[in-house]
């Protein structure tokens, strides 16, 4: 069965260049992830987005903040080191859009220095509706969400708030607008050509057997690739008591949900200041190399 879209020449060339959207691309070609995004408009139970630790490698982990400029500096200086650097993602430590002036001005910078370069952003989803038609306009091709739970009630045990215009939403309510607004915002970038992933994080006990609902939802939504990932517990975290989940269940579900929709297998959950092949992570290399080029301070917590 095939579960994936055709693509459109073009897009399907640049796919191809892509670690995280082509399997084959992973062995070839280098991703850099700026951590330009700060700020977090949701608390997770999973998460805790501990900076400056360098040997810890999960999602939200950083041991910079890059300004835009410093984002562009640091772009100039990974690329004359990595020819083969095809991807810059914004993949937090926060929320890509929760920052989204940040993101827009580093995009910016980067574009009018490199053309070329392919842009990929990682979001949980909540302020799609607002900027999903500004992802368009930028040309921004690759959109990571991710998903949890297409339910409240299940999304009520993974999320303790959201922040959204202005207000402080918790329990259901909360896990109500944010999924509303994933699934408007999905359906929206997919009809105006944007490649959509899922990320998935596989909760034993939590959302587990709830997942095959969540990728028949996102398949129709018109999302292009899903994600299932292990529960890293992360210390600090609400779920830090919890199990890591076993992979074994992973790839089983992953089976399960191939019929509908075509699976990400080799995600590495890597941080936000990931460089390189997601197989080997060089971002320890490139370390403050910002500070030494400008003589700019590009760490500073939120």
């Amino acid at each position: 069965m095939n579960v994936s879209p055709v693509l459109p020449e073009e897009l399907a060339k640049i796919t191809a260049k892509h670690p995280c959207y082509s399997f084959e691309a992973h062995h070839q070609f280098a991703r850099m992830h700026l951590p330009v995004a700060p700020v977090c408009n949701i608390g997770c139970n999973y998460c805790n987005r501990k900076y400056d630790c360098p040997n810890e490698s999960r999602p939200g982990v950083t041991s910079e903040i890059l300004t835009p400029k410093a984002a562009r500096a640091k772009y100039i200086s990974v690329k004359r080191a990595l020819p083969n650097l095809t991807v810059v993602g914004i993949a937090g430590p926060g929320d890509a859009l929760a920052n989204w002036s940040r993101v827009k001005e580093s995009v910016a910078l980067i574009r009018a220095e490199a053309s070329e370069c392919m842009f990929c952003l990682s979001t949980n989803g909540l302020m799609l509706p607002r900027y999903g038609p500004e992802i368009v306009t930028l040309g921004i091709r690759h959109v990571t969400v991710t998903v949890n739970c297409i339910e409240p009630v299940i999304g009520a045990d993974i999320y303790q708030h959201i922040e959204y215009q202005g207000k402080r939403y918790a329990g259901e309510t909360a896990a109500e607008i944010l999924i509303g607004n994933q699934m408007a915002g999905i359906q929206y970038l997919a009809e105006n050509g944007v490649l959509v992933k899922i990320n998935i994080v596989m909760i034993p006990g939590i959302n587990a057997s709830h997942i095959p609902d969540v990728v028949k939802k996102v398949k129709k939504l018109g999302a292009f690739l899903t994600n299932i990932m292990p529960l890293i517990p992360a210390a600090g975290s609400a779920f830090e008591a919890l199990p890591r989940t076993n992979m074994r269940e992973v790839q089983a579900m992953r089976e399960i949900c191939r019929v509908d929709i075509a699976q990400m297998r080799h995600c590495q959950q890597c941080r936000a200041d990931a460089i390189g092949l997601l197989t080997e992570d060089l971002s320890c290399q490139f370390r403050e190399i910002t500070a030494e080029l400008q003589g700019t301070v590009v760490f500073s917590r939120p």
